[in-house]
């Protein structure tokens, strides 16, 4: 979407990275509070409401982007597991010899939330990566099962396929949002870019992403 935005703005956008959330130092709050400048940022939306409350974003700049179910990831080529009911994705859980998440929001709500919820706790092997990337890449190389983690973060991720979202009564709908970092010089394009994210110009990149767009900027 950013040459697009470019070419309609007059704007050029240089892109970081980093976890919504966690305790690593490449999240996104760690690299703000190390000083590394950022105008926009977009992530989880309780990672976001996490900066709110620290009071690193420009009161009122906040908008949810996207949402994205969850699901499993299974090595390329190999058998899709049916995760489809609360039953058959117990099973597969229990029955992979590894599991891996991202230790982002996904994560964090598996292993708090879920988890328990399935009594699963210390049935399974975990294995967690900084991202959902790592996740991922854990499962191409085979040093892993599965992985569970956004559906998003699956569809593009090589060496990898998505056997499916997670049954509705235990899934958790992730919410991506954008907002203006508190500080800013940038404050008007940084506004310009979150509601071109926002717009219709990017329903289909979005689509095509794996996620659902959600409520354009007003």
């Amino acid at each position: 979407m950013l040459p697009e935005f470019t070419r309609t703005s007059g704007l050029k956008v240089a892109t970081g990275s980093g976890a919504s959330q966690g305790t690593g130092p490449q999240t996104i709050a760690a690299q703000l509070a190390r000083g590394v400048p950022a105008d926009v940022v977009i992530l989880s939306r309780e990672g976001l409401n996490e900066l709110i409350a620290t009071n690193r974003i420009t009161a009122g700049t906040d908008v949810d982007l996207a949402q994205v179910p969850l699901g499993v990831a299974v090595r390329a080529g190999t058998t899709k597991p049916d995760v489809g009911t609360v039953e058959t994705f117990r099973q597969t859980l229990l029955k992979a010899t590894s599991v891996a998440m991202p230790a982002s929001t996904s994560g964090i709500w598996l292993m708090k939330e879920l988890f328990p919820r399935l009594g699963i706790v210390g049935k399974i092997d975990v294995k967690v990566g900084p991202r959902g990337s790592d996740a991922a890449a854990m499962v191409a190389a085979g040093t892993a099962a599965i992985a569970v983690m956004p559906v998003s973060e699956i569809v593009y991720a090589p060496g990898v396929e998505c056997a499916g979202s997670i049954a509705p009564e235990i899934q958790f709908v992730q919410i991506f949002s954008a907002a203006v970092v508190a500080g800013t010089a940038a404050h008007e394009g940084s506004r310009q870019l979150i509601a071109f994210l926002a717009s219709a110009h990017a329903s289909e990149a979005i689509r095509n992403s794996g996620m659902e767009p959600l409520t354009p900027w007003r």
